[in-house]
């Protein structure tokens, strides 16, 4: 476990990974290299419907800044640029992307013991203000975000969320959407590893009466292959296959359709990403 309780971010992360990581419905490939100065470069092509994009992306690392160029086939540069430690305990990331200046965005996250901070201003004239605590330990943490929107003079958002966590086990309340929608998460992890694991999940919406129970799971059926499925009470049945092809290299297969409709096409993706 970590020495802290982490973001707020975090808390019932390890849930939704299992319901929703890898989750796919296009086609992606992405190739890396790596160079003797230590950039590592990689292209991603991407294919939804008829529609097909792709980017080029620079990754360079030194001591503790990271450095990140991306280039995508509609023109746009985004840059991103991560500085570890300038104060103790602290991470600063800058994100900038051209020609829309007015998405970039400048966060610093500031870890302890026993708290968390994370706050992000947007790099415009009224900005929109995100700011996140976090308190308590590895195993208990109990936490708050939100979003404040200076043009207008109010909240945009407010979340709070409560975690416990145990070597083999971790479960989540989040209270979201400005108070309308509760969503509780518990994980079991099955094997020392936690490649295997299954998870209950079970979202309320007050102002629709509105409830959705998804079950789901994990499962290594060796060190190269990890098979993945979910269940909602609404019919929507996932599947995902994820294989290691070589070291690094991963085949991803994911499908989802609607049981109670099976006339609808289900989404159907597949992603590719090698690695030297």
């Amino acid at each position: 476990m970590s020495k802290g309780p982490g973001l707020f971010s975090d808390i019932g992360k390890k849930a939704r990974d299992v319901l929703t990581k890898d989750y796919i419905s296009n086609q992606k490939l992405s190739i890396s290299t790596y160079s003797d100065t230590g950039v590592a470069l990689t292209s991603t092509a991407v294919k939804k419907g008829g529609l097909s994009t792709g980017d080029v992306g620079a990754q360079y690392k030194y001591k503790n800044t990271l450095i990140d160029v991306k280039v995508d086939t509609a023109s746009n540069i985004s840059t991103t640029l991560t500085l570890n430690d300038i104060a103790p305990s602290t991470k600063t990331i800058a994100s900038l992307k051209f020609p829309d200046y007015s998405s970039g965005k400048l966060e610093v996250q500031y870890y302890h013991h026993h708290a968390a901070f994370s706050t992000a201003v947007g790099l415009k004239q009224n900005p929109i203000v995100d700011l996140s605590v976090t308190l308590g330990t590895p195993t208990f943490a109990i936490g708050a975000e939100a979003s404040y929107e200076t043009a207008e003079g109010k909240l945009a958002k407010y979340t709070a969320g409560i975690s416990v966590t145990k070597p083999d086990s971790c479960a989540a309340i989040i209270l979201g959407d400005k108070g309308d929608t509760i969503k509780a998460s518990y994980i079991h992890h099955l094997d020392e590893l936690k490649k295997s694991a299954a998870v209950g999940e079970i979202t309320r919406r007050f102002s629709t009466n509105e409830n959705t129970f998804t079950v789901g799971g994990s499962y290594a059926v060796d060190n190269l292959t990890i098979v993945k499925l979910k269940l909602n009470n609404h019919g929507n049945l996932g599947a995902l296959l994820q294989h290691e092809l070589i070291p690094k290299s991963l085949l991803t297969i994911s499908s989802e359709f609607d049981t109670k409709a099976l006339e609808k096409t289900p989404k159907f993706g597949v992603a590719l990403a090698l690695k030297p």
